[in-house]
């Protein structure tokens, strides 16, 4: 299964976001496993590095994307996947990206907490807790 993960579900690990941040802290565990293979759009990069900058330091910002690029797999961003996020009618561009991002990268889902984000998806969206039920429920 591969998974795009959203720019909050990530955040939830970083800055420790209860209660959200253990089940998302479970899924990477197993992306790290190999049980699934995990991608992330490349601007959750830059929102990532720029939030962690925020709040800690350069540093810490530099580690954790060190650690995501170790851990997760980078979905395009090309051409295709801006035009094809321009003509979709989400109300956020970026999400828009995201999606697109995954559509074109061969994602089987996308776990975020922001369900309404993506209300018109074809992919199916989780949340990170949604997503380890299906998981456990396979197993």
């Amino acid at each position: 299964m591969i998974v795009l993960f959203d720019t909050n579900v990530i955040l939830d690990v970083i800055l420790d976001r209860q209660p959200f941040s253990e089940s998302a802290s479970i899924l990477l565990s197993k992306v790290e496993k190999g049980e699934i293979i995990g991608r992330i759009c490349p601007t959750t990069i830059t929102t990532i590095y720029y939030l962690a900058n925020k709040a800690f330091n350069r540093k810490k910002a530099d580690q954790c994307i060190d650690l995501l690029l170790n851990l997760l797999e980078v979905a395009s961003v090309n051409r295709v996947v801006i035009e094809t996020a321009r003509a979709l009618e989400f109300k956020d561009f970026e999400d828009a990206v995201v999606y697109a991002s995954a559509l074109h990268s061969g994602c089987n889902c996308i776990v975020t907490r922001n369900h309404k984000d993506f209300s018109a998806s074809e992919i199916p969206v989780f949340s990170s807790e949604e997503l380890l039920q299906m998981l456990k429920a396979k197993n």
